[in-house]
């Protein structure tokens, strides 16, 4: 058995953290720190502490001396997180300089065509993947590491949307594609503002949900 550790820790929470995410530790699932050792041949230590750590991001609920519980996130959590991705990314455009949209832009053409490939393939999981990659890129257009690590935070839930969406997205890929085609184009000129609204109308289409605050009436 291996000694604990934060090396240790973190192959646990890796683990634990994709199997979540993969459903293949469904909501509703009591997981004990004995067995997780036993599997993962580590020592509890390790276990508690990743344990830990996966409450903290909001995975699991700790229930002293039984476990814990594997949560399911809620609409109203996904939502608040594409609110904050919406501010990211509309923000990104707003702070990039001409230079580094251009650069980045040709890049993002370069993806939206992989991820009609992938769609094309039924490959939803290669499109997830590219398209979580799309909309990082505009975060990255500001030059700025502190948003790129907040809204690297996000992609967990960021994923578990894309997910959610699958039917939605698999029935009509060429809405989505022309969608993430505008926001490159939007991008491509620094027209933050018609980006932020196109995003916004992205969001809602893509998860059947209002995803950012709405607007409000007079």
């Amino acid at each position: 058995m291996q000694a604990g550790g934060s090396g240790a820790a973190d192959r646990a929470h890796a683990h634990l953290r994709e199997e979540i995410l993969q459903g293949r530790l469904e909501p509703g699932t009591m997981l004990s720190e004995n067995e997780l050792a036993a599997a993962l041949s580590m020592s509890r230590t390790p276990v508690r502490a990743a344990l830990t750590r996966l409450q903290d991001e909001g995975w699991v609920t700790i229930y002293p001396k039984r476990g814990a519980l594997v949560r399911e996130l809620t609409e109203e959590e996904l939502r608040e997180s594409s609110q904050v991705r919406h501010a990211l990314e509309s923000a990104g455009i707003q702070r990039s300089t001409p230079e580094r949209r251009a650069d980045l832009a040709d890049q993002l053409a370069t993806n939206v065509h992989e991820q009609d490939a992938a769609l094309a393939a039924g490959d939803f999981a290669a499109f997830t993947t590219l398209a979580m990659r799309f909309h990082r890129t505009f975060v990255e257009m500001a030059g700025n590491s502190i948003m790129l690590e907040i809204y690297d935070r996000l992609q967990d839930r960021q994923y578990l949307s894309i997910v959610r969406s699958a039917g939605r997205i698999s029935e009509d890929p060429t809405q989505t594609l022309a969608e993430h085609r505008t926001l490159l184009e939007d991008a491509r000129r620094g027209d933050w503002s018609a980006f932020a609204t196109h995003l916004r109308d992205h969001q809602d289409r893509s998860h059947g949900a209002e995803s950012v605050l709405p607007v409000a009436r007079r």
